[in-house]
């Protein structure tokens, strides 16, 4: 079982710090006398997660499992079997439109058997 979380705050700044020290790499190989690299924002942890592993001792429920906790969650924990001490993020949901446009395989049989 896993499931995810936020980067915590000393998580995000040794993220930080990581890219940081990536791009000065990049400046210190770069060309001179080619144009300077342009880098992308630095990461603020909003699309970044930390993996968190769990024996079947200490699992959380699948539908907590499916959603993205939040930095300060001790999951699993011992509130209960199964629980969590957070409220994760919703479960991402797709357009209903884009449910009904995605093709079927070719080798799924409509119109029934």
């Amino acid at each position: 079982m896993n499931w995810q979380r936020r980067l915590t705050d000393d998580e995000l700044a040794e993220h930080v710090s990581a890219a940081e020290q990536r791009r000065e790499q990049v400046v210190l190989m770069a060309d001179p006398q080619l144009p300077a690299p342009v880098f992308p924002p630095l990461p603020d942890g909003s699309g970044d997660t930390h993996l968190l592993l769990a024996c079947s001792e200490h699992a959380i429920d699948k539908d907590l499992a499916g959603r993205i906790h939040q930095k300060i969650c001790t999951a699993p924990n011992e509130i209960g079997r199964w629980g969590c001490d957070c409220t994760p993020e919703p479960a991402p949901v797709a357009p209903v439109e884009e449910i009904a446009a995605a093709p079927l395989p070719d080798h799924w049989v409509t119109g029934g058997a």
